[in-house]
Protein backbone atom coordinates (compact mmCIF):
# COMPACT_ATOMS: atom_id res chain seq x y z
CA UNK A 1 0.00 0.00 0.00
CA UNK A 2 2.67 2.68 1.07
CA UNK A 3 4.55 1.78 -2.63
CA UNK A 4 1.01 2.53 -4.33
CA UNK A 5 0.69 5.57 -2.02
CA UNK A 6 3.90 7.06 -2.70
CA UNK A 7 3.92 7.50 -6.49
CA UNK A 8 0.37 8.99 -6.17
CA UNK A 9 1.63 12.92 -7.12
CA UNK A 10 -0.37 16.09 -7.46
CA UNK A 11 1.47 17.87 -10.58
CA UNK A 12 1.02 21.76 -11.12
CA UNK A 13 0.35 22.65 -14.77
CA UNK A 14 2.17 25.78 -16.62
CA UNK A 15 0.03 28.90 -15.20
CA UNK A 16 0.28 28.92 -11.43
CA UNK A 17 -2.76 31.08 -11.07
CA UNK A 18 -5.04 28.39 -12.64
CA UNK A 19 -3.53 25.83 -10.44
CA UNK A 20 -4.90 27.92 -7.31
CA UNK A 21 -7.72 28.38 -8.84
CA UNK A 22 -8.43 24.55 -9.33
CA UNK A 23 -7.41 23.73 -5.94
CA UNK A 24 -9.89 26.02 -4.20
CA UNK A 25 -12.55 24.29 -5.94
CA UNK A 26 -12.12 20.90 -4.36
CA UNK A 27 -14.35 21.31 -1.43
CA UNK A 28 -13.23 21.24 2.28
CA UNK A 29 -13.90 17.50 4.53
CA UNK A 30 -16.38 17.73 7.38
CA UNK A 31 -15.27 15.78 10.36
CA UNK A 32 -17.20 12.74 9.38
CA UNK A 33 -16.12 12.52 5.68
CA UNK A 34 -12.33 13.07 6.36
CA UNK A 35 -12.58 10.16 8.97
CA UNK A 36 -14.43 7.45 6.93
CA UNK A 37 -11.23 8.65 4.19
CA UNK A 38 -8.73 8.00 6.45
CA UNK A 39 -10.21 5.06 7.79
CA UNK A 40 -10.65 3.49 4.55
CA UNK A 41 -6.94 4.09 3.41
CA UNK A 42 -5.69 2.77 6.47
CA UNK A 43 -7.86 0.02 6.94
CA UNK A 44 -8.40 -0.88 3.24
CA UNK A 45 -5.40 0.98 1.41
CA UNK A 46 -8.25 2.85 -0.82
CA UNK A 47 -6.02 4.93 -3.26
CA UNK A 48 -9.32 7.02 -4.24
CA UNK A 49 -9.44 7.84 -0.59
CA UNK A 50 -5.82 8.89 -0.77
CA UNK A 51 -6.76 11.59 -3.66
CA UNK A 52 -9.68 12.64 -2.02
CA UNK A 53 -7.69 13.65 0.96
CA UNK A 54 -5.07 15.12 -0.59
CA UNK A 55 -7.16 17.03 -3.20
CA UNK A 56 -8.85 18.93 -0.67
CA UNK A 57 -6.11 19.61 1.23
CA UNK A 58 -4.34 21.56 -1.48
CA UNK A 59 -5.43 25.04 -0.53
CA UNK A 60 -3.36 24.37 3.18
CA UNK A 61 -0.13 23.74 1.21
CA UNK A 62 -0.82 26.83 -1.09
CA UNK A 63 -1.57 28.89 1.57
CA UNK A 64 1.63 27.58 3.79
CA UNK A 65 3.61 28.31 0.48
CA UNK A 66 3.27 31.90 1.19
CA UNK A 67 4.68 32.45 4.01
CA UNK A 68 8.17 31.49 2.10
CA UNK A 69 7.65 34.02 -1.08
CA UNK A 70 10.56 36.23 1.05
CA UNK A 71 13.28 33.48 -0.09
CA UNK A 72 13.22 34.55 -3.81
CA UNK A 73 12.42 30.90 -4.89
CA UNK A 74 9.87 29.97 -7.25
CA UNK A 75 6.19 30.03 -5.53
CA UNK A 76 5.63 26.87 -7.92
CA UNK A 77 8.35 25.10 -6.31
CA UNK A 78 7.40 25.55 -2.70
CA UNK A 79 3.63 24.69 -3.64
CA UNK A 80 5.12 21.22 -4.84
CA UNK A 81 7.69 20.93 -2.15
CA UNK A 82 4.65 21.28 0.62
CA UNK A 83 2.87 19.00 -1.95
CA UNK A 84 5.14 15.83 -1.40
CA UNK A 85 5.19 16.71 2.55
CA UNK A 86 1.12 16.54 2.72
CA UNK A 87 1.39 13.29 1.01
CA UNK A 88 3.97 11.73 3.38
CA UNK A 89 1.33 13.21 5.85
CA UNK A 90 -1.93 11.71 5.00
CA UNK A 91 0.03 8.44 4.29
CA UNK A 92 1.33 8.05 7.98
CA UNK A 93 -2.31 10.06 9.13
CA UNK A 94 -3.69 7.56 12.15
CA UNK A 95 -7.53 8.41 12.29
CA UNK A 96 -7.74 7.16 16.08
CA UNK A 97 -5.59 10.10 16.97
CA UNK A 98 -8.36 12.47 17.40
CA UNK A 99 -6.86 15.27 15.55
CA UNK A 100 -7.46 16.63 12.37
CA UNK A 101 -5.30 15.49 9.40
CA UNK A 102 -4.41 19.56 8.63
CA UNK A 103 -3.09 19.99 12.05
CA UNK A 104 -1.06 16.60 11.30
CA UNK A 105 -0.19 17.49 8.01
CA UNK A 106 1.20 20.79 9.04
CA UNK A 107 4.40 19.84 9.88
CA UNK A 108 5.34 17.74 7.18
CA UNK A 109 4.72 20.07 4.62
CA UNK A 110 6.77 22.50 6.45
CA UNK A 111 9.71 20.41 6.83
CA UNK A 112 9.58 19.64 3.34
CA UNK A 113 9.41 23.32 1.88
CA UNK A 114 12.32 24.10 4.66
CA UNK A 115 14.13 21.45 3.19
CA UNK A 116 14.05 23.28 -0.19
CA UNK A 117 14.68 26.62 1.09
CA UNK A 118 17.92 25.26 2.65
CA UNK A 119 19.04 23.42 -0.69
CA UNK A 120 18.53 25.98 -2.89
CA UNK A 121 18.46 29.14 -1.05
CA UNK A 122 22.59 29.55 -1.36
CA UNK A 123 24.56 27.39 -3.26
CA UNK A 124 26.71 27.11 0.09
CA UNK A 125 24.50 25.69 2.62
CA UNK A 126 23.66 28.17 5.25
CA UNK A 127 22.17 25.59 7.80
CA UNK A 128 23.19 22.01 8.11
CA UNK A 129 22.40 21.30 12.19
CA UNK A 130 18.77 20.80 13.88
CA UNK A 131 19.97 24.16 15.71
CA UNK A 132 20.90 25.78 12.89
CA UNK A 133 18.09 25.45 11.00
CA UNK A 134 16.05 26.13 13.83
CA UNK A 135 18.18 30.10 13.94
CA UNK A 136 17.80 30.22 10.49
CA UNK A 137 14.09 30.66 9.99
CA UNK A 138 13.59 32.12 13.15
CA UNK A 139 16.38 34.92 12.27
CA UNK A 140 14.83 35.81 9.23
CA UNK A 141 11.49 36.83 11.12
CA UNK A 142 13.21 38.90 13.35
CA UNK A 143 15.59 40.35 11.03
CA UNK A 144 12.26 41.74 9.03
CA UNK A 145 11.64 43.81 12.11
CA UNK A 146 14.75 45.35 13.52
CA UNK A 147 17.41 45.21 10.71
CA UNK A 148 20.94 44.59 11.68
CA UNK A 149 20.99 43.57 15.28
CA UNK A 150 23.29 45.37 17.75
CA UNK A 151 25.14 43.60 20.57
CA UNK A 152 21.96 43.59 23.18
CA UNK A 153 19.59 42.73 20.68
CA UNK A 154 21.86 39.51 20.00
CA UNK A 155 21.63 38.75 23.31
CA UNK A 156 17.90 39.11 23.44
CA UNK A 157 17.47 36.75 20.27
CA UNK A 158 19.97 34.34 21.39
CA UNK A 159 18.03 34.18 24.78
CA UNK A 160 14.38 33.54 22.83
CA UNK A 161 15.62 31.17 20.60
CA UNK A 162 17.72 29.21 23.23
CA UNK A 163 21.41 29.20 21.54
CA UNK A 164 24.55 31.31 22.06
CA UNK A 165 25.54 34.97 20.87
CA UNK A 166 27.88 33.34 18.78
CA UNK A 167 25.33 31.49 16.55
CA UNK A 168 23.46 34.44 16.28
CA UNK A 169 26.28 36.73 14.99
CA UNK A 170 27.52 33.69 12.33
CA UNK A 171 23.92 32.95 11.27
CA UNK A 172 23.37 36.66 10.50
CA UNK A 173 26.81 37.09 8.51
CA UNK A 174 25.92 33.97 6.79
CA UNK A 175 22.01 34.82 5.68
CA UNK A 176 23.94 38.83 4.74
CA UNK A 177 26.59 37.01 2.17
CA UNK A 178 26.18 36.23 -1.48
CA UNK A 179 26.94 33.52 -3.68
CA UNK A 180 30.01 34.85 -5.97
CA UNK A 181 31.23 32.96 -9.13
CA UNK A 182 34.59 31.54 -9.63
CA UNK A 183 34.84 31.37 -12.78
CA UNK A 184 32.71 34.29 -14.56
CA UNK A 185 31.90 34.32 -18.34
CA UNK A 186 34.87 35.79 -20.31
CA UNK A 187 32.84 39.25 -20.98
CA UNK A 188 32.53 39.51 -17.28
CA UNK A 189 36.04 38.78 -16.25
CA UNK A 190 36.96 42.69 -16.14
CA UNK A 191 34.56 45.14 -13.82
CA UNK A 192 35.72 48.90 -13.54
CA UNK A 193 39.24 47.41 -15.00
CA UNK A 194 39.74 44.79 -12.14
CA UNK A 195 40.00 41.18 -12.58
CA UNK A 196 36.39 39.57 -11.47
CA UNK A 197 37.90 35.67 -12.05
CA UNK A 198 37.97 34.81 -8.30
CA UNK A 199 38.96 30.94 -9.19
CA UNK A 200 42.75 32.51 -9.96
CA UNK A 201 43.14 33.65 -6.17
CA UNK A 202 41.98 30.22 -4.93
CA UNK A 203 44.99 28.67 -2.85
CA UNK A 204 45.08 24.93 -3.71
CA UNK A 205 46.03 23.20 -0.35
CA UNK A 206 46.43 19.85 -1.95
CA UNK A 207 49.34 20.49 -4.23
CA UNK A 208 53.04 20.92 -2.46
CA UNK A 209 55.07 21.97 -5.13
CA UNK A 210 58.29 21.88 -2.73
CA UNK A 211 58.08 18.30 -2.31
CA UNK A 212 57.03 18.18 -6.13
CA UNK A 213 60.15 19.77 -6.86
CA UNK A 214 62.36 17.72 -4.28
CA UNK A 215 60.85 14.45 -5.52
CA UNK A 216 61.61 14.90 -9.21
CA UNK A 217 65.35 16.25 -8.56
CA UNK A 218 65.73 13.20 -6.42
CA UNK A 219 64.45 10.49 -8.61
CA UNK A 220 66.34 12.76 -11.43
CA UNK A 221 69.78 12.32 -9.19
CA UNK A 222 68.75 8.32 -8.13
CA UNK A 223 68.79 7.74 -12.32
CA UNK A 224 71.77 9.49 -13.03
CA UNK A 225 73.59 7.68 -9.94
CA UNK A 226 71.91 3.96 -11.66
CA UNK A 227 72.84 4.95 -14.86
CA UNK A 228 76.89 6.00 -13.63
CA UNK A 229 76.83 2.51 -11.97
CA UNK A 230 75.57 0.58 -14.45
CA UNK A 231 78.58 1.83 -16.90
CA UNK A 232 80.95 0.37 -14.17
CA UNK A 233 79.74 -3.06 -15.14
CA UNK A 234 81.09 -5.49 -17.97
CA UNK A 235 79.08 -6.21 -21.04
CA UNK A 236 77.69 -9.05 -19.86
CA UNK A 237 76.57 -8.16 -16.51
CA UNK A 238 74.86 -4.89 -18.02
CA UNK A 239 72.44 -7.32 -19.94
CA UNK A 240 71.67 -9.67 -16.88
CA UNK A 241 70.92 -6.37 -14.74
CA UNK A 242 68.60 -4.95 -17.95
CA UNK A 243 66.89 -8.20 -19.04
CA UNK A 244 66.32 -9.18 -14.97
CA UNK A 245 65.36 -6.08 -13.85
CA UNK A 246 64.98 -2.99 -16.08
CA UNK A 247 62.97 -4.65 -18.96
CA UNK A 248 59.72 -2.93 -18.81
CA UNK A 249 57.97 -5.37 -21.16
CA UNK A 250 59.31 -8.93 -19.72
CA UNK A 251 61.22 -9.70 -16.74
CA UNK A 252 63.35 -12.98 -18.09
CA UNK A 253 64.24 -15.87 -16.54
CA UNK A 254 67.97 -17.12 -15.31
CA UNK A 255 67.28 -19.88 -17.46
CA UNK A 256 66.25 -17.72 -20.23
CA UNK A 257 69.71 -15.77 -19.95
CA UNK A 258 71.34 -18.54 -19.38
CA UNK A 259 70.24 -20.56 -22.92
CA UNK A 260 71.48 -17.26 -24.46
CA UNK A 261 75.08 -16.78 -23.22
CA UNK A 262 75.16 -20.92 -23.17
CA UNK A 263 76.04 -20.99 -19.65
CA UNK A 264 74.09 -22.27 -16.79
CA UNK A 265 71.37 -20.96 -14.70
CA UNK A 266 73.31 -21.20 -11.25
CA UNK A 267 76.51 -18.85 -13.16
CA UNK A 268 73.23 -16.35 -13.88
CA UNK A 269 72.49 -15.98 -10.66
CA UNK A 270 76.25 -15.60 -9.65
CA UNK A 271 76.64 -13.04 -12.29
CA UNK A 272 73.45 -11.55 -11.33
CA UNK A 273 74.75 -11.34 -7.41
CA UNK A 274 77.77 -10.02 -8.31
CA UNK A 275 76.67 -7.14 -10.22
CA UNK A 276 73.84 -5.81 -8.02
CA UNK A 277 76.51 -5.82 -4.68
CA UNK A 278 78.63 -3.58 -7.48
CA UNK A 279 76.09 -1.10 -8.22
CA UNK A 280 74.91 -0.90 -4.32
CA UNK A 281 78.43 0.01 -3.88
CA UNK A 282 78.67 2.38 -6.42
CA UNK A 283 75.25 3.89 -5.82
CA UNK A 284 76.17 4.66 -2.16
CA UNK A 285 79.35 5.88 -2.64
Amino acid sequence: MINKVQILSVTLPGNLDAYIRIANLWPMLSIEEEKSLTQRLRYNSDLDAAKKLILSHLRFVIHISRNYSGYGLPQADLIQEGNIGLMKAVRRFNPEIGVRLVSFAVHWIKSEIHEYVLRNWRIVKVATTKSQRKLFFNLRKTKKRLGWFNEEEIKIVAKELGVSSKDVREMESRMAAQDVTFNPLPEEDFVDGKNNNTIQYLQDKTSNFACRVEKDNWEEHATNKLSNALLGLDKRSRDIIYARWLDKNQKNTLQTIANNYGISAERVRQLEKNAMKKLRIAIEA
